[in-house]
C-alpha cells in the first residue's frame, strides 16, 4: 500500500475528514488531498505528526512508499548538512586565525623589535593551525563526498 492510500484508510478508520486532518497537521486540505492522490508528499515532520496521530510507526507510513523514502532521505541530509559543514568550516577558520596571530607576532617580533611571547608553548602555535586547517579541509572534502546530491 503506498502512503497515499495508507494515510486515506488512517484517516476514514478515525472518521475525520481532510479538513479535520488538515487542521490537526496545520496545513490547508489541498494538501492532505494532494497526498492521498500521490500528487505530493508531506516533510518529515508531518510525517511524525501523522505517525502519533494515527497511533502507527513511521516505518509503517514510510516502507510503503519507496518514492515517499527516498525524499525523506535526501531531506534528512539536506537538514544535516548545513550544520556538520557550519562546524567543520569553524575549526579550519580557527587554524587559519591561529596562524595568522603567529605570523603576526613574528613579525612584529622581527620588525619592530618586540618582545612578544605567545602563551601556549611552541607546540600549540607550530602545529595548532596546521592540525586545525588540514583536518577541517579533509573534513570538508568527506561532508562534499557524503552529502553530495543523488
Amino acid at each position: 500500500m503506498i502512503f497515499g492510500e495508507k494515510l486515506k484508510t488512517e484517516r476514514s478508520k478515525m472518521g475525520w475528514s481532510q479538513e479535520e486532518l488538515a487542521a490537526k497537521l496545520y496545513v490547508s486540505r489541498q494538501s492532505v488531498s494532494k497526498w492521498e492522490n500521490g500528487q505530493n508528499y508531506p516533510g518529515i515532520e508531518i510525517i511524525i505528526k501523522i505517525s502519533d496521530l494515527f497511533g502507527v510507526t513511521i516505518d509503517e507510513l514510510l516502507r510503503s512508499d519507496e518514492e515517499l523514502t527516498k525524499k525523506v532521505i535526501q531531506e534528512s541530509r539536506r537538514l544535516a548538512y548545513p550544520r556538520l559543514k557550519f562546524t567543520v568550516d569553524v575549526l579550519f577558520l580557527a587554524g587559519a586565525v591561529l596562524l595568522v596571530i603567529k605570523l603576526a607576532v613574528l613579525l612584529l617580533n622581527k620588525f619592530a623589535s618586540m618582545d612578544i611571547t605567545l602563551l601556549g608553548g611552541s607546540f600549540l602555535w607550530n602545529f595548532g593551525p596546521l592540525v586545525l586547517m588540514i583536518g577541517g579541509g579533509v573534513a570538508s572534502d568527506t561532508l562534499k563526498k557524503k552529502y553530495k546530491p543523488d
